[in-house]
């Protein structure tokens, strides 16, 4: 069997798998992902017990052999065995559809420790064990129409969701393909930091072949989605939208595009993301470099730096992921460093995933969904509560809690592991903020290349380009052929550079400012009526995760919103002021509490006050229960006017 990019169905009773087949793939599979499934197939409660109670994870390791005995582990894929082929040739599961304590139990057991009882609804979903609600539809004929501005995960999600809903719509993109960021990153190296299962729609798995999808399987992965509901179709390509214009009277949304198109529409969503924009410093002599310089996401295509002494401005992802990708490639690598990133090791990162384990998730009915859910309670909210500050913590120069300070060890001496025996760049690559305070990056041989004699860190902000190379702040002068910026994105700026007005003109730029954009949710603003937003202020992911997980959210929100719009003849529906306050007062508190507003450090999550923008502060289970359903207290509602 050859591993490719088909979507993955779950498995279904018919002719049993070849049991040497499936024998021999078994030694491949995750045990605490499958030990749930030899009870859902059996019914035998020995499962649930000791000995064949996996442990925890250690961070984000995939825990594949559960901290089993060998023994243990030999009677659990023999008897995994014999129960899918029972199942196979037609005996029925036994427990098809955990729920309630059912599933919590089951839950728990996978991951080897507790898990909160508030989680049980948003698994079972997911997982697919309960049915989801009755979708919402407009009836047949109805003159409601959308305007989705981006093709990329959100935009792509809301133009299937929309269809799904009856709702006439048009997507706007201002690339020639879907994708959005995947399509325009790619850079060397480039690639998720969130493992390839859980980074996918919830109703879209796909065999994938790798555990971190790289960019072009990524791509590859939208573009089938693309394809699989036939979203080309309903997709203006090549169209930039600059202004999106609200008119009270008619309850009517203009949008403009770069051509001079205008088009109309009921409501609005946009889908631009928020890693969209790229930010360019305004350094000395930027324009006076004789040789290429490019942000990273902007990567010329077909450019070979084989030889070439190359300069990165930057030690974020993008960074990260570059150096190790070219290092050995190019004649000398330098980087410019501002501040170190925290690195966590996975032992996975660098394996592809084996035919053995594509043939498990074909064949095994529940073992994909096991695989996805142990990655998302390990890659999700796990970590959140460790990122509460801890106001009696007697070391916040370096943490922020307890459990905290046991990360920063944890990590050290990773780091420390790494480096040995070049104290000169530990003093150089070490952290000195709390983990977390910064996305945790996942590392993929970004200290490895350091140690390289080709690589050179520096630690020195960048003070001016010149025509020949680059010019640190303490005076280290460069000379390279090439420089990369890998300077981040202009996150503070949401929906820019669109110009967005909404009642009596107004523009969003002017009520946000230039860097302090907060919406209700992060989807609504108040005096923006029938706008809706996607990776909106405040849902950016920093405790780690997928955020196609938060997009599903705000979507699912959203088209409950323009259906009943549509349903009950509403015109116009406009989050209140108060809403919208209380909101982000209690978003703005719950940030107060937590890591990304320690001092000792700066991130792209807040702004020049210091007030976080672009993440999210609550649990992923909290959003989602917030975003279930639209709370109508919320709105100001307005019918259709004749």
């Amino acid at each position: 069997m050859s591993i490719d990019a088909r979507a993955l169905a779950e498995p279904v009773p018919g002719t049993p798998p070849d049991r040497e087949a499936l024998t021999a793939a078994m030694q491949h599979a995750n045990l605490p992902a499958l030990v749930p499934v030899l009870h859902q197939l059996t019914g035998d409660r020995r499962w649930l017990a000791e000995p064949y109670r996996p442990t925890r994870s250690r961070g984000m390791d995939d825990n594949d052999l559960g901290g089993f005995p060998d023994d243990v582990q030999a009677e659990i894929r023999t008897a995994a065995v014999d129960a899918v082929l029972e199942w196979a040739g037609g005996r029925p599961a036994a427990v098809p559809t955990p729920t309630g304590d059912g599933l919590l139990e089951l839950l728990r057991l996978a991951v080897g420790e507790d898990v909160p009882a508030e989680y049980e609804a948003m698994t079972a979903e997911d997982m697919g064990f309960r049915p989801p609600e009755p979708a919402h539809r407009v009836p047949e004929g109805t003159a409601f129409r959308v305007i989705v501005i981006g093709a990329g995960v959100s935009g792509m999600l809301a133009s299937i969701r929309l269809t799904e809903a009856g709702i006439d719509h048009v997507v706007l993109e201002k690339n020639d393909d879907v994708g959005g960021t995947w399509l325009e990153n790619a850079y060397p190296g480039a690639g998720v930091d969130t493992p390839s299962h859980l980074y996918s729609y919830s109703f879209a798995p796909r065999q994938w072949s790798t555990h971190f999808g790289k960019r072009d399987e990524v791509l590859a992965y939208l573009r089938d989605v693309a394809d699989a509901h036939d979203l080309r179709t309903v997709i203006r390509f090549g169209s930039e939208v600059t202004r999106a214009v609200y008119d009270d009277a008619r309850q009517r949304w203009t949008v403009t595009t770069a051509g001079g198109e205008a088009l109309e529409a009921n409501a609005v969503i946009t889908a631009v993301g928020q890693l969209n924009r790229p930010k360019v410093p305004d350094l000395p002599g930027l324009g006076e470099f004789t040789g290429p310089l490019f942000h990273s996401a902007q990567w010329p295509a077909g450019l070979d730096v084989t030889g070439k002494r190359v300069a990165i401005i930057g030690t974020g992802a993008s960074a990260m992921q570059i150096v190790p990708a070219i290092a050995g490639q190019a004649a000398q690598v330098t980087v410019f460093q501002r501040s170190p990133q925290w690195a966590s090791y996975n032992s996975v990162y660098f394996t592809g995933i084996d035919e053995a384990v594509s043939l498990l998730m074909e064949q095994v009915p529940f073992y994909r969904r096991w695989y996805r859910t142990r990655l998302a309670w390990n890659f999700n909210d796990r970590v959140h509560p460790s990122l509460q500050i801890d106001p009696e913590w007697e070391h916040p120069e370096r943490s922020i809690n307890a459990i905290n300070d046991a990360h920063r060890r944890v990590f050290t001496r990773y780091v420390q592991a790494e480096l040995d025996g070049r104290d000169d760049l530990l003093a150089k690559a070490l952290p000195d903020y709390p983990p977390f305070g910064k996305r945790m990056l996942l590392d993929n041989g970004w200290y490895a290349a350091l140690r390289r004699d080709d690589v050179e860190l520096v630690t020195e902000p960048v003070a001016a380009i010149t025509a020949t190379g680059v010019r640190g702040s303490g005076g280290t002068e460069v000379e390279a052929d090439v420089v990369v910026l890998c300077t981040g994105f202009e996150t503070h700026k949401l929906l820019h550079p669109m110009d967005v007005r909404g009642r009596d003109g107004g523009s969003i730029h002017d009520v946000w400012g230039p860097d302090d954009a907060d919406a209700h949710l992060g989807i609504s603003v108040s005096g923006f009526p029938n706008l809706f937003l996607t990776c909106g202020p405040g849902t950016v992911l920093g405790h780690g995760g997928s955020y196609i997980t938060i997009a599903e959210c705000q979507v699912r929100y959203i088209v409950e919103a323009l259906t009943t719009m549509a349903a009950r003849g509403l015109g116009a529906v406009d989050v209140s002021p108060e809403a919208h306050a209380d909101y982000v007062a209690r978003q703005d508190d719950a940030h107060a509490a937590m890591i990304w507003t320690h001092p000792g450090m700066r991130n792209w999550y807040r702004n020049a006050a210091g007030r976080v923008v672009c993440t999210l502060p609550w649990r992923i289970v909290d959003y989602w229960g917030m975003t279930r359903h639209v709370d109508w207290h919320d709105f100001t509602v307005e019918p259709v006017r004749p």
